[in-house]
């Protein structure tokens, strides 16, 4: 198992460096962040120690039950699956980043609830870029009205905006969806929206990474391309899987 997930990082790394060469882009500029919905803590660890430091989440319950097993590790960890308020208290036990912010409500929540613990978090905004309703986030053109409207929450500290896009096996049609978060981030920083002066992009997931480095993406959140197909029922093309 060791060997394998150490195998796979290494290949995913190698994909990484050879799209940014290819999109003559600086390989600093792309973060690898490890999608582990279903991922026990064990193979997390595997990967943590094998030089990785950021993971991220969908699931309130997973983050719970995995800290024990990943306690003592320099990580940093972000939540990337859909947010219900209910659960915002205890995300942000946990949590560093929430990368699924799609609605005020939840800005509220979130900070009302650091207000009362005297901190703030760093958020990025989902959008809808495929415009699939089973899919979470605003609408690209909401896209400015919302972080003009964010922003006036000291807490919420704006880091990027985030999409799934457009999952599909003929992968040119999966671009489309990706070069719209990259036109939205553009449109946005256009705007001149005091405090907004640079948004980075989290797009790209196992099968479009590539794709994504090539369209601008700063955060590729990859899973199954390290740790393996993961059995997820009905969910497979769920927006909550994220990865």
């Amino acid at each position: 198992m060791k060997e394998a997930i150490v195998a796979n990082l290494e290949l995913v790394h190698l994909r990484i460096k050879n799209a940014c060469k290819q999109a003559g882009r600086d390989t600093n500029d792309v973060q690898l962040l490890l999608a582990t919905k279903t991922v026990p803590a064990e193979k997390i660890r595997i990967a943590i120690e094998a030089g990785e430091k950021l993971i991220g989440e969908n699931k309130v319950q997973e983050f719970s039950a995995k800290d024990e097993g990943l306690t003592g590790l320099n990580i940093e960890r972000h939540f990337i699956g859909h947010l219900q308020t209910n659960k915002i208290k205890e995300v942000l036990k946990f949590a560093s980043c929430i990368q699924s912010l799609d609605r005020l409500k939840v800005a509220q929540e979130l900070d009302r609830r650091l207000q009362v613990e005297g901190r703030s978090t760093e958020v990025f905004v989902q959008v809808n870029t495929s415009y699939e309703q089973s899919k979470f986030g605003i609408l690209p053109d909401e896209a400015v009205a919302f972080i003009r409207t964010i922003k006036n929450y000291d807490t919420l500290t704006i880091r990027g905006l985030m999409t799934i896009g457009l999952l599909d096996v003929e992968k040119e049609r999966m671009r489309p969806s990706l070069i719209l978060l990259r036109e939205t981030r553009d449109k946005i920083l256009h705007e001149g929206i005091e405090g907004i002066e640079n948004l980075k992009l989290s797009m790209g997931m196992s099968q479009d990474l590539e794709m994504a480095i090539t369209e601008g993406t700063n955060l590729v959140r990859v899973g199954t391309a390290i740790f393996g197909n993961r059995f997820l029922g009905k969910e497979i093309w769920n927006e909550n899987i994220a990865e």
